[in-house]
């Protein structure tokens, strides 16, 4: 699998000269997304990407084909459900959740910061509760579906110490896929962080041929002249570089995809 180095290099730095207006970053607030909702609102989620006939929603794009933000206050069960083909990654971002499938029979329980690849494959059933007090997201990758079917299904439970945590001008980078992190996608060209970040400026190298996603868990930024709170998403592309204003400090969970895969992904095929 081959990864951007630029999208390792992350440098933060103080800038003190006048930059040019970037036109290329798209803000998608936490109300402009899909909501959703499982046991009468015992689970509710916040999907910045979904495949929907409502046009005005982000739409699946690269091979990143759908991504959730859930979490539960008293907690609740999703029952078990068959998946087929997609690979499927759950990061939990506070708290703790469990895990069931048809493969092993027995539940799993995932703590903060752990992560978790279920490759769908020819499919599998899971199940899956998400404890009072927890969060998660969970992404869905295409990884050429014509392909994956042909596979036996497949999962990786990865405990959060096995991610390589990096510090870079006060900042904190961990990578969940990419150089030297455990992770194993069969969709190519993606690479997922978490970046922890102080009040100040940062900067993000970007390649002309990757689309960034960004996910502001918490604090606030400014980019493109434009606020993101908690919980807003934003979709970079078409430039070398982005600048952040960090008004409050906090933390961005970056995915990096290719702008094309090279093969006629789902969403393209059927949407």
């Amino acid at each position: 699998m081959q990864y951007s180095l630029i999208a390792f290099d992350f440098k933060f730095a103080i800038q003190k000269k006048e930059r040019k207006k970037i036109m290329s970053a798209t803000i998608y607030l936490k109300a402009q997304q899909v909501k959703g909702q499982f046991n009468g609102g015992a689970i509710l989620e916040n999907k910045p990407v979904q495949m929907t006939e409502d046009a005005s929603k982000l739409q699946p794009y690269s091979n990143l084909f759908y991504w959730a933000h859930a979490w539960s206050d008293n907690g609740s069960l999703i029952g078990e459900h068959p998946h087929q083909a997609f690979e499927i990654i759950s990061i939990v971002l506070k708290g703790d959740i469990e895990h069931y499938d048809s493969a092993h029979k027995g539940w799993k329980k995932l703590n903060a910061g752990d992560a978790q690849v279920i490759r769908a494959g020819s499919g599998i059933s899971h199940a899956e509760r998400i404890n009072a007090g927890s969060e998660m997201f969970q992404i869905w990758f295409d990884p050429n579906l014509t392909k994956s079917i042909e596979k036996p299904a497949s999962y990786n439970d990865y405990a959060s110490a096995t991610f390589p945590i990096s510090k870079q001008n006060g900042m904190g980078v961990k990578t969940y896929l990419g150089v030297d992190a455990p992770m194993q996608l069969d969709t190519p060209g993606v690479t997922i962080r978490e970046i922890s970040f102080a009040k100040g400026e940062f900067d993000l190298p970007m390649s002309a041929d990757k689309i960034y996603s960004v996910y502001l868990i918490e604090g606030e930024l400014i980019v493109d002249d434009k606020t993101m709170h908690e919980n807003d998403f934003a979709l970079l592309k078409d430039e070398s570089n982005y600048h952040f204003n960090v008004m409050q400090a906090g933390k961005i969970f970056v995915i990096e995809s290719p702008v094309d895969p090279g093969y006629a992904t789902y969403a393209e095929r059927y949407r």
